[in-house]
């Protein structure tokens, strides 16, 4: 058998010198565990180390395997360290602990005579002080003082037994030699009170209790403890005090009450539950991280009741006020571990070390579970856990990716199905199924938070009066929402609060004036413009960590994303207390820079953005060439962001940003037929538009979308009303644009006659201006109508002129625009390959160019052509494509035309005339 319970020994072995010796000592201490390079290296080298440490070490363990076939065979090498392979039986310290374990066993069954007999077992393996011949090893410090309080406890235990079995004097005659050595160990006092007056001497116990009381009041400045001092008022009157061991103790139980309504979280609480059920020796420790409110205590308390019969020694809880403004201490906690593992009075040791080394030694002899709740920091838990096999859950708000967790979790807000059945459970089943549509709005305006959902249910169930609509009502309005989510002394305002008063002030900065910036996500450039500094990843961790701020993924350029939950977004709304306006005119100024850098790389477009002459907030320069090498990609992925920072911007006050992005943003939507999106900015915008050039430039904007959605009546009248603007604010290209918007009108009208005069007056100002690009859309718009007059050779000219002009301006997309109109210009004439060949260049620049809308006609037209030769497989194809693309982009006109060809198609067949559904 191997020995560390005295002098050292392996067996028969006979070992080498010092290092060799406690290099295995140091092995036997962690039996079975990996002990690494730095800690043997601690324990050989305290103070100096040589050269080649690894070169020492490794001759050390040669040293080690060749002194004993024994020790060869259970020494194992890895990466980080060595071990030892200990079986049952051949190492006395853990033949020490089970033996104590298996006596506090039969005690707790009341078997008194068999757990004294494994106390005497575990007592007789000392042979003195562990590894007595070995000179003093700092590292080994906490094991030994944890070895010691062991021992200690298990004489104390022992001696105990002795008294509740009535073994009196045996028990007085170790009693006295170990409080000689222990004076101070309250619980072996009671005891020795205990056998004395149990075996008659209850004078002598009288006098015990005055000396020992005049030396805790003279040593150490305090009176007995209550148990004690019970004893002592037993003996005074006579009664027989009971004469239970004071080791004795119940099993704790300390989980809160279960959740009776929890719902969901199936997945992670199998891999919990397997991860309890596959565990080894080593303590499994489990983290259970999330955002405020998201659930994370419930979920633990939940999973710890579901798998506590397989820890029998009991479950223990503790809260680490890790969100309060005074953590707990490692010493407090550990104390009241200590405490809870039955460790009283002066038992307890005062020093922080050796509280830990004592637990963790207890611990060693049990399989219990513990719940550290509210952890501040994976510093705050690294010191309590236990190397044993229990089980550790871990939760905070705070992510602990140095905390060596076996299952790390993250909990996010509930999906929609489960969050509904859990306000169900709580506000009634049947009140939920009347107004699903209302709840589902309550569930939304929640988040989906099961904090929130929690106090929406329970204010739900209180007010039997109400339908689900009033509280919805209540809900929708975000300035009010926190306030509304408060039920007795559930708020998830307050629950906010805790973390957000945990954050370092320039973090708490960053937190407010990210929460202005709406519900899109955020990408990481923006925390930097909103606070003034080139690098914010520092914030922007410490948010993440806090969970205050998720991870949203990454976008198109290859920049991290993040998102803030929607209640955790009203509240650093609600926490700003000073001006925003100027770190949002950085934020949204930034934005518009990157628009202008991807705009700059589409076609040239007729419609021009409001000059702007405030300075752009710099974004990096990677971030700039990434939008520039893909602009398209990244406008189409920004999209509905871009749109949030118009609204924000018109919001805050940033007039002039507003009306310059909206504007801007004009050149893509057009190119992507975003009528929506183009009519919601421009809308947004319009108020914030305070001169008369702005209000023109937007207007202008609105009636193209009146136009392209062949509302003819309101584009004229709106393009009439940016003229005038425009005309006023002294702006011929603006004049001249709005002119032709007017002719245009006029053209789709059926007026091309009376649409020309605009035409004309347009094209006068840019040939003044010398807008090469705007002189050629004026061409072909002439073009349009002297065809549409019935001017073939006139439509002819101005076309093949505009053509011309687009080629030598570089302008691809206005030559592919110009052709499909010579395109049709020439199927009108019955020339139909120079039509389809005009046509279908045309449709490789737009497609090149990525305009749908423009390619759709292009397709269009295609089809007809194709339906007119009897090329009917190609003519279908075409125009259901061109059908498909009218379809989602909403241009009616379009679609009626494609169906109306597609019909005409289906006749020729000999199909019958039906309306296409497809």
């Amino acid at each position: 058998m191997f020995r560390v319970l005295g002098p050292l020994r392996a067996g028969d072995a006979e070992l080498g010198g010092t290092k060799p010796r406690v290099l295995l000592a140091t092995l036997l201490l962690n039996a079975n565990q990996t002990v690494t390079y730095d800690m043997l290296t601690d324990a050989l080298w305290p103070n100096r180390r040589p050269r080649s440490v690894a070169a020492n070490l490794r001759t050390y363990v040669s040293s080690l395997r060749a002194s004993s076939p024994q020790i060869s065979a259970r020494m194992r090498t890895d990466r980080i360290g060595y071990s030892i392979a200990i079986g049952p039986g051949e190492l006395d310290l853990t033949e020490f602990t089970g033996h104590v374990a298996a006596a506090r066993q039969y005690r707790a069954a009341g078997a008194l005579a068999e757990a004294a007999q494994q106390l005497e077992s575990a007592l007789a393996l000392w042979h003195g002080e562990p590894l007595a011949d070995l000179p003093g090893v700092h590292a080994w410090g906490d094991r030994l003082a944890a070895l010691a309080e062991a021992r200690v406890m298990a004489t104390e235990e022992l001696l105990g037994l002795r008294v509740a079995e009535g073994r009196y004097q045996d028990a007085i005659a170790g009693l006295r030699p170990f409080l000689a050595e222990h004076p101070f160990r309250e619980s072996g006092w009671q005891q020795l009170l205990l056998a004395l007056n149990g075996s008659g001497q209850q004078a002598e116990a009288l006098r015990t209790y005055a000396e020992i009381r005049k030396r805790l009041v003279t040593e150490l400045g305090v009176e007995p403890g209550p148990e004690l001092r019970k004893v002592h008022e037993a003996i005074l009157k006579g009664e027989a005090p009971q004469q239970e061991p004071a080791i004795v103790r119940a099993v704790p139980r300390q989980l809160p009450q279960d959740v009776p309504d929890f719902t969901g979280r199936g997945k992670h609480i199998a891999a919990l539950r397997s991860m309890v059920a596959t565990a080894s020796q080593a303590a499994a420790v489990a983290t259970i991280v999330g955002s405020p409110g998201v659930g994370k205590t419930a979920f633990a308390v939940h999973v710890a009741h579901l798998v506590k019969d397989a820890f029998p020694d009991g479950q223990l809880y503790v809260d680490l006020a890790g969100t309060t403004s005074r953590p707990r201490t490692g010493k407090e906690v550990l104390g009241s571990l200590l405490r809870s593992l039955g460790v009283t009075g002066a038992a307890v040791p005062d020093s922080v070390h050796d509280r830990a080394a004592l637990y963790r030694s207890l611990a060693s002899e049990t399989r219990m579970l513990v719940l550290f709740d509210d952890a501040a920091n994976a510093a705050q838990v690294q010191g309590l856990l236990p190397a044993s096999n229990w089980c550790v859950l871990v939760t905070s708000r705070q992510r602990m990716a140095e905390l060596p967790a076996t299952h790390q979790i993250e909990l996010d807000v509930l999906p929609a199905g489960e969050a509904g059945e859990l306000l169900g459970k709580i506000a009634g089943l049947d009140r939920v199924n009347r107004e699903p549509e209302s709840a589902e709005a309550i569930l939304r305006s929640c988040g989906y938070l099961p904090l929130a959902i929690r106090i929406a249910g329970a204010r739900i169930a209180g007010r039997r009066g109400w339908t689900l609509t009033v509280l919805e009502r209540r809900l929708a309005d975000e300035t009010q929402r926190l306030s509304e989510l408060k039920a007795g002394e559930l708020a998830v305002r307050a629950s906010i609060d805790l973390s957000y008063r945990q954050l370092p002030p320039d973090a708490a900065e960053a937190f407010r004036l990210l929460g202005r910036l709406g519900p899109s996500t955020i990408p990481e450039w923006v925390a930097g413009a909103l606070l003034d500094r080139p690098d914010s990843t520092d914030l922007v961790d410490v948010l993440l960590d806090a969970n205050m701020l998720e991870m949203a993924g990454m976008d198109v350029i290859d920049q991290p994303r993040y998102l803030m939950h929607d209640l955790i977004r009203c509240y650093a709304r609600g926490a700003v207390d000073t001006d925003v306006r100027e770190p949002l005119r950085r934020a949204v100024s930034g934005w518009l820079g990157l628009v202008e850098k991807a705009v700059a790389r589409l076609p040239v477009s007729i419609f021009r953005a409001l000059p702007n002459d405030s300075p752009r907030h710099p974004v990096d320069q990677s971030i700039v060439d990434a939008v520039e090498r893909a602009p398209l990609r990244w406008l189409d992925a920004e999209h509905e962001t871009l749109i949030s920072v118009v609204e924000l911007a018109a919001a805050e006050g940033l007039d002039d940003l507003a009306c310059t992005l909206a504007t801007t943003l004009v050149a893509y939507f057009d190119h992507r037929g975003h009528f929506d999106s183009w009519q919601r900015v421009h809308e947004v915008a319009l108020p914030s538009a305070k001169d008369k050039l702005s209000q023109a430039v937007l207007l202008r904007g609105l009636a193209q979308v009146h136009l392209y959605r062949d509302c003819y009546d309101s584009a004229e009248s709106t393009f009439a009303q940016a003229r005038a603007l425009f005309i006023e604010a002294g702006h011929p290209l603006g004049e001249a644009f709005a002119s032709c918007g007017v002719g245009a009108a006029r053209y789709f009208r059926g007026r091309p006659l009376a649409a020309l005069p605009y035409f004309h007056k347009g094209l006068h100002i840019f040939v003044d201006q010398g807008d090469v690009h705007a002189e050629a859309y004026a061409r072909q718009a002439i073009g349009k109508a002297q065809l549409a007059i019935g001017n073939r050779t006139e439509a002819v000219n101005w076309l093949e002129r505009a053509l011309c002009l687009a080629g030598e301006a570089g302008d691809r997309h206005r030559e592919g625009r110009v052709l499909s109109e010579l395109g049709r210009l020439h199927a009108g004439a019955g020339q139909t390959k120079k039509a389809v060949r005009h046509l279908e260049k045309a449709l490789d620049i737009l497609r090149s160019l990525g305009d749908d809308h423009c390619s759709a006609y292009a397709l269009h037209w295609l089809g007809d052509l194709h339906t007119t030769a009897g090329e009917f497989g190609r003519a279908e194809v075409e125009v259901r494509q061109a059908l498909a693309a009218f379809r989602r982009l909403k241009d009616r006109s379009g679609e009626e035309k494609a169906e109306w060809t597609l019909n005409v198609l289906r006749r020729r067949r000999g199909a019958t005339l039906e309306k296409v559904t497809g």
